[in-house]
């Protein structure tokens, strides 16, 4: 898997594993939510200090980021849209 869509496949099934929507990441991270979003579709190209601030987001270390899914692995869900209730 290539350096984009790890990070993509990473960021995304860690995210929607704590329940973190892209808005919220984003807002946490000091990123763009748009850029963000390009981020999890490989259409942007991250820094390794925005990698920083989003591993530091997601409270786990940047290496994390980089970890390869297993063979068969399914892609990360999305989180269901729209406002939760609070």
């Amino acid at each position: 898997m290539k350096g984009r869509a790890l990070i993509a496949w990473n960021m995304r099934r860690i995210r929607v594993a704590q329940g973190i929507s892209q808005d919220k990441l984003a807002a946490d991270a000091s990123v763009d939510r748009a850029y963000l979003g390009g981020l999890e579709r490989q259409a942007e190209n991250p820094t390794v200090d925005l990698l920083d601030r989003i591993a530091e987001a997601l409270s786990v270390g940047l290496a994390e980021l980089f970890i390869e899914p297993s063979p068969g692995d399914a892609p990360p869900k999305t989180l269901r849209s729209g406002r939760r209730k609070s």
